[in-house]
């Protein structure tokens, strides 16, 4: 897999500033951030996602969020975020792929600056396209283990795929 998205890594053939930006500093970010070592238990998987979540709660600094079993990672990139059960309005979240009435109910409370993390693509890859074409979302970024949702509908869409 990581074969086939060489020519996508680092931002190449992106145009957006912004969202090569955020390819570039939050998704494929490579210096040492202050909580990797504390976060360094589990499988190279469990590592590259919780690490990638520290940098997303890092860059977007949510209020609140729902109570998930990556908290640790979340919590580790923001310190002041809420965990909770119920949220009134999605600043950034994580739901699976195959958890279709989760991804329905936070997007309805999305809004320009939310973002969503949606895990586990490669188990479903036609619902990952129904999401690419949803009407409430604006650019999306196929990271082959998870994907990012960004909801900003007032940028022109892209669909993104990144080498992660």
């Amino acid at each position: 897999m990581w074969l086939s998205r060489l020519h996508r890594c680092w931002g190449f053939g992106i145009q957006s500033p912004s969202d090569y930006s955020f390819v570039r500093n939050v998704v494929n970010e490579h210096w040492p951030y202050y909580a990797y070592e504390q976060l360094a238990a589990g499988d190279w998987l469990t590592r590259k996602l919780g690490w990638l979540y520290l940098r997303l709660a890092n860059w977007r600094q949510p209020s609140a969020m729902l109570a998930d079993e990556w908290q640790r990672y979340w919590h580790a990139g923001c310190r002041h975020t809420c965990f909770t059960e119920h949220l009134d309005r999605l600043e950034l979240g994580r739901v699976d792929i195959d958890d279709q009435e989760g991804f329905e109910g936070l997007a309805a409370k999305s809004d320009a600056d939310s973002v969503l993390v949606v895990e586990r693509l490669w188990h479903n890859w036609q619902r990952w396209h129904a999401i690419e074409r949803d009407p409430r979302v604006g650019t999306t970024f196929d990271l082959y283990y998870c994907g990012i949702v960004l909801f900003d509908k007032q940028r022109a869409s892209h669909h993104y795929k990144v080498n992660f």
